[in-house]
């Protein structure tokens, strides 16, 4: 029997598109949580007062509002289960992860026969697959357009497409859902938290889902939030959903949501962390002392500092996101995406490459909103394409970064 060594991972700059950074003060509620079970008091207070919270993050009055524990793909996973087999879907996928969500979506929709045909990768009948190409954003008219031709029951978009950076028409795609009477599905998984908007002002989608490690700032494995009208319940409650765990309407119950109604009084679902609770909850409250609208402004503020460096060093960005830079390298760095992505890495910079087709470099300011954190991205960025070869200066780069802020102060 082998016994390996104690694992130590060291500290990292998280600058890619996601998990950000975690704050300090979300690490400390996470360690020095007492010991406790699902059921006591102070976890279920906990839980009830993060649901509350969570509401006024999303900017909504939707009761089935609450976090589904782990990764942001279990809230998808959630939200998706309104689906059921032979159900007509239209999606619009423009990236890597509103993709998955795809795949997500076709194995939910497909019938027994269908799924046995290619399990891993079903091609329902009921399934339309609407293909925005990569670094474009999926736009009013095309989804207008498809829900016009196929009238499905369900529409799916991604808000903020992280695997290519671009963010998708929201507006259009509820107004395009109430005009046709299809329910819609939105992934918010990299802008709630990141961007100011209220999900009650697009009736036409029926539920949303998002993740805790991007805007919301907790770690990776604590709860994913989602939200549903009072519509996407009504449909559960009557066709039911094949889940008991990421059940919409059995997971809330731990929530304090039974029959459409807060109550003092959670039921057991499932055995929820007290850790994760904690953590959650310090999250919560601090994205909430920060303010939503003053956090999106930040965050496009220092994005537009990034940008502007790296198209100092030659890059071409195609991204327009605020959280998120997409770039392709310049000159003779082209087709050198990964083999730079992994040296920065492995000098603890955690960038990423693009993982869909053509490949690009992504570079994230989660949880990095000073003029200083952003000076050490673009620092670090610029070493890394030295390194490789690029030829532009250095020095001439930190000082418009620095001009920059300057002007603003």
């Amino acid at each position: 029997m082998t016994i390996y060594p104690q694992l130590d991972i060291p500290e990292t700059l998280a600058a890619g598109p996601g998990p950000g950074n975690t704050d300090p003060r979300v690490l400390e509620r996470f360690a020095r949580t007492g010991v406790a079970d699902h059921m006591q008091k102070d976890v279920l207070r906990g839980m009830l007062e993060a649901k509350e919270m969570l509401r006024e993050l999303w900017g909504t009055k939707n009761v089935y509002t609450y976090g589904v524990a782990g990764t942001g793909f279990s809230g998808l996973d959630c939200v998706l289960s309104l689906i059921l087999p032979g159900d007509k879907v239209v999606a619009f996928p423009n990236g890597t992860f509103s993709g998955i969500d795809t795949l997500t979506i076709r194995m939910k929709a497909s019938t027994a026969e269908e799924l046995a045909a290619d399990s891993l990768n079903p091609k329902p009948k009921s399934v339309v697959v609407i293909d925005t190409p990569h670094s474009k954003s999926v736009t009013s008219e095309t989804v207008d357009k498809a829900l016009a031709e196929h009238k499905p029951m369900w529409a799916f978009m991604a808000h903020w497409e992280t695997g290519s950076g671009r963010i998708n028409d929201l507006k259009g795609f509820s107004d395009a859902c109430l005009k046709h009477g299809v329910m819609g599905i939105v992934d918010a998984v990299s802008s709630l938290g990141v961007a100011d908007f209220n999900i009650d002002d697009y009736p036409g989608v029926v539920a949303w889902a998002s993740c805790p490690q991007k805007g919301v700032l907790s770690l990776p494995l604590t709860y994913a939030p989602v939200s549903f009208t009072d519509k996407a319940i009504d449909m559960v409650r009557k066709r039911g959903c094949r889940t008991y765990v990421h059940h919409p309407i059995l997971d809330a119950r731990h929530w304090g949501i039974i029959d459409g109604k807060d109550t003092p009084t959670p039921a057991y679902h499932q055995t929820h962390s007290c850790y994760a609770v904690a953590a959650f909850h310090e999250a919560l409250r601090i994205i909430l002392g920060y303010g939503r609208r003053r956090k999106a402004s930040d965050y496009a503020y220092h994005e537009k500092a990034l940008r502007q460096a790296v198209e100092a060093m030659g890059c071409d960005v195609t991204s327009n996101m605020t959280s998120l830079v997409v770039l392709n390298l310049p000159g003779k760095l082209k087709g050198k995406e990964k083999e730079l992505v992994q040296g920065a890495r492995a000098q603890g910079f955690g960038i990423w490459p693009t993982l869909s087709e053509p490949v690009q470099v992504r570079i994230g300011i989660l949880n990095q909103l000073s003029p200083e954190q952003i000076a050490e991205i673009t620092g670090r960025f610029a070493d890394a394409m030295l390194a490789m070869g690029a030829e532009f200066d250095k020095a001439k780069v930190m000082n418009q970064l620095k001009a920059y802020y300057a002007k603003a102060a």
